[in-house]
Formats: structure tokens, C-alpha cells, sequence
């Protein structure tokens, strides 16, 4: 019964990882691969990322592009074929985002002329464009 069994893995398939710092004999001891002295031998020791030994980093010589509005999102467009779901009511901020027309987030909406009116509508709290305007006074509608 004393036969040899056969290892899962061929040798030097798997290798035994490094310990250092674990007396002369390892290979590894007393200073633990870190060479003599200097920045990087010492705990804690390195640059920062992206640091060039002072020489002007890559990521500030390189020019600076674009710009993210932080208003992005706040204001919502709302079509005018839109409301005629909602037309013979007084519309605001909170009914249009009940009938999800225009996301929770939003803070702001405004009308656009796009599509068509077929009843009156009552806006309140609500921005308007030039042509919205005219499309929903020309059936009487409000705008407050």
C-alpha cells in the first residue's frame, strides 16, 4: 500500500510564493529584496502616482477639454402633443411628473412647439417657447 501517488500539477507548474524578510538562509532576509537604503526601501516609501520626480506630470502638461454642467438634468422639455393627454386641466410641475412626462429629478420644465394641440390647456409654474405660446393662447389656453 505504500505507492506513490501521482501529484495533480507537473513540476514547477506551480510556484511557491516569495517569503521575505525571513532570515538569511530564504535568499531574502535582512533587507528583503528592497536593495540599500533610499525612498524605496523604507515602509512606506515610493512616489505618488503620476509623479515625475518633478519634472511637469504628463496629466498637467496635457490641455484641459470640457466641462459637465452640474444643471444637466434639472430642466425637463415637454412636447405639445404631449399635453394633450392632460388637456382641460391645470397643469404643473407635479402633474407632469405623476403622468412620468418628465423624470422625478427634474426641477424645471418648459414647453415645446413640437406636434400639435387639439384642446385648451392651463399651464402653471411652467416655461413656454415662443412657438408653444402661440399654439396654446391660439386655443385659448393659459400660461401663468
Amino acid at each position: 500500500m505504500n505507492e506513490r501517488i501521482e501529484t495533480r500539477f507537473a513540476p514547477g507548474m506551480r510556484t511557491v510564493r516569495k517569503r521575505s524578510g525571513r532570515g538569511v538562509g530564504s535568499g531574502h532576509g535582512v533587507r528583503c529584496g528592497r536593495g540599500n537604503k533610499g525612498q524605496n526601501s523604507r515602509s512606506g516609501g515610493g512616489v505618488r502616482p503620476g509623479f515625475e520626480g518633478g519634472q511637469m506630470p504628463l496629466q498637467r502638461r496635457l490641455p484641459k477639454r470640457g466641462f459637465n454642467s452640474m444643471k444637466i438634468g434639472a430642466t425637463a422639455e415637454v412636447r405639445l402633443s404631449d399635453l394633450t393627454a392632460l388637456a382641460g386641466s391645470t397643469i404643473d410641475l407635479d402633474i407632469l411628473k405623476k403622468n412620468k412626462l418628465i423624470p422625478r429629478k427634474a426641477s424645471k420644465a418648459k414647453v415645446v412647439a413640437s406636434g400639435s394641440l387639439q384642446e385648451k390647456v392651463n399651464l402653471r409654474g411652467i416655461s413656454v417657447t415662443k412657438g408653444a405660446r402661440v399654439a396654446i393662447e391660439a386655443l385659448g389656453g393659459t400660461i401663468e
